[in-house]
């Protein structure tokens, strides 16, 4: 499995309402793209704290738009990877 199939899968459950699913997902998953999915979920769930230290451990700057839009550039740039 590579290293960006679970955090695209994560994606995938974030679009379909399943934040716990994806978090399990990406937990212990020690990629720097499952760390920005995490990010991403922090920051659905308004923790931006512990967004803040899971887009540093994925080395990106904390986004500040539409969710949906980070979401859907997340998962074109892991597509690229």
């Amino acid at each position: 499995m590579d290293s960006t199939s679970s955090p695209l899968r994560a994606l995938a459950l974030i679009a379909a309402g399943d934040w716990d699913g994806a978090h399990e997902m990406v937990q212990d998953d020690a990629s720097a793209a499952a760390a920005w999915v995490h990010a991403h979920l922090h920051r659905i769930e308004g923790d931006l704290n512990n967004a803040g230290y899971w887009y540093a451990k994925a080395g990106k700057t904390p986004a500040k738009g539409d969710l949906a839009e980070e979401r859907r550039a997340i998962e074109a740039a892991l597509r690229r990877e």
